[in-house]
Order: C-alpha cells, then sequence, then structure tokens
C-alpha cells in the first residue's frame, strides 16, 4: 500500500471506529425517525449526525475530494473523477430501528473510477471487513481466504422474498428456480452485510432489483480482493453514480446463475 493511500486507510478506520461508537451511545437514547420515498424508507438523526461526522473530518482533511452520500451532505456527484468518498452511515436503517443490530458503515474510496479501498464496519459485534485494491480483503486483522468454486445446489443466496412473489414489474419467473435449486436463501435487511457475507463466504450469491452506490461501493472493493464478482443483474458494469439492480458473488456461480438463468431475462 502506497503512503497516500496507507494514510488515507488509517483515516478512514479512525472515522470509522468513532462513528461506531457514537452509534452506540445512541442506544438509549430516542430516535428522532422520518420517511423518505416510502413508509419502509426510514432515516434517523443518527443517520443525517453520522453522515455530517464523516463529511466534515474529509472535507477538512482532503478538501479536494468529493463525498457522496446518502443523506445528501456531501457533493452532487456527477462522475467518479479525482478522488470520491462513497459513504452510507448506517446501512440497514430499519433493522437499526428495529433491533439495534443487523446494520453496518459502509464506505468506498474511488479514484478515477477504480475503487482503492472499502469498508464495512458491523458497529455492534465491533467487526471491519475492509480491503485495499491489490492488497487482499481482511475481517478486523484476519486476511480473508480466496473464494472457492461452489455449485448453486450447495449455495446459500440472499435475496428478498419480494423477488419471488409475483409481480408486474419485476421477472420473479427468474428469481424462484434459484431459490429451489439453492441450499438455502436469507435475507439480513442490510446489503452491505450481505457484501461482507460473500467476502468471507458465509454467502455465495446476492441479487437485488435497486441499490444507490452507497450501499455497495465498499462491498465492491472487499469482494473483488477475494476473487468474487459484482456486476447488474444484466451483467454489466455496476453504475457507482445512479441506482442499479446489483448481482454479487462467488465468480463461478455468477457465472453459472447468470448464464442459466438470469440471461433470459435481463439482457446484457
Amino acid at each position: 500500500m502506497n503512503q497516500t493511500r496507507n494514510e488515507m486507510d488509517r483515516f478512514a478506520k479512525e472515522l470509522i471506529k468513532r462513528a461506531g461508537q457514537t452509534i452506540i451511545k445512541s442506544f438509549d437514547d430516542v430516535l428522532n425517525i422520518e420517511t423518505k420515498s416510502n413508509a419502509n424508507d426510514l432515516v434517523t438523526n443518527m443517520d443525517k449526525q453520522i453522515e455530517r461526522f464523516f463529511v466534515k473530518e474529509i472535507q477538512d482533511k482532503y478538501p479536494d475530494h468529493k463525498i457522496l452520500g446518502e443523506e445528501g451532505f456531501g457533493d452532487q456527484v456527477k462522475s467518479l473523477d479525482g478522488t470520491v468518498w462513497i459513504i452510507d452511515p448506517i446501512d440497514g436503517t430499519m433493522n437499526f430501528v428495529h433491533q439495534q443490530r443487523n446494520f453496518a458503515i459502509s464506505i468506498g474510496v474511488y479514484e478515477e473510477g477504480e475503487g482503492i479501498l472499502g469498508y464495512i464496519y458491523d458497529v455492534v459485534h465491533d467487526e471491519l471487513y475492509w480491503a485495499s485494491k491489490g492488497e487482499g480483503a481482511y475481517l478486523n486483522d484476519k486476511k480473508l481466504s480466496p473464494l472457492k468454486e461452489v455449485k448453486l445446489e450447495e449455495s446459500i443466496l440472499a435475496l428478498n422474498a419480494t423477488w419471488v412473489a409475483p409481480h408486474e414489474r419485476i421477472p420473479f419467473e427468474a428469481f424462484t428456480p434459484l431459490v429451489r435449486k439453492a441450499r438455502g436463501t436469507r435475507s439480513y435487511g442490510s446489503a452491505a452485510l450481505e457484501l461482507a457475507y460473500i467476502a468471507t463466504g458465509g454467502i455465495d450469491g446476492y441479487m437485488t432489483m435497486r441499490l444507490a452506490p452507497w450501499d455497495v461501493a465498499g462491498g465492491k472493493v472487499i469482494i473483488e480482493e477475494v476473487g468474487g464478482k459484482m456486476t447488474d443483474l444484466s451483467n454489466n458494469p455496476l453504475n457507482l453514480i445512479d441506482s442499479s439492480p446489483v448481482f454479487a458473488g462467488n465468480a463461478s456461480l455468477h457465472d453459472e446463475i447468470y448464464t442459466e438463468y438470469l440471461s433470459k431475462y435481463f439482457k446484457s
């Protein structure tokens, strides 16, 4: 890791741990909960406070860097030119509100469109998944092993039950056979954690119809450092400026699922 990236990595980890401590201390407080696009799209005062914290600290340290954040306190980012921090202060806000677990801080740092640093911090369990491009991926201080090939019938897939129920705008028929053939399915309510679990091999594939850049930016760097693959559902590169469908997983399983199941419904 070069000196500049090493300094950014130390700085990011320090901010993440400080933000995590603030979140933990908030558990006994009364949250101010609002809805955004719909009744299930929640935002709390803590989401906003944590994002403001990241934005201020990053702007003070790196005034020439841009920040794309979920709650809108960063910059109006139209491209990934230069250095861009993509931040989700609390991924899994519904879980944060209802369970006080199964949520994470997610950060990806991109340089000229290429992910160079990725972080997913499971605050409650004090588990930091992180990666620096070309240097491997880690869970805290333990280096993660490259992902091994897995067959669909031996895999665990993560997807929301919504995608396998009849829907007028979603080709649920693409996902139903996968659920039947896979060893099991899971849904944790935090895209960031689901991506982290792919990096450790705890989950083998994750599919969803719509995620924002801050949901996936950190996870993409981590997954690719262990040999995983992350695209949209049409097998195209992810759009990290706008929302898009997402398909992440073990590379061999990703190719099998797209070729044999998804390609009929999602054209590349």
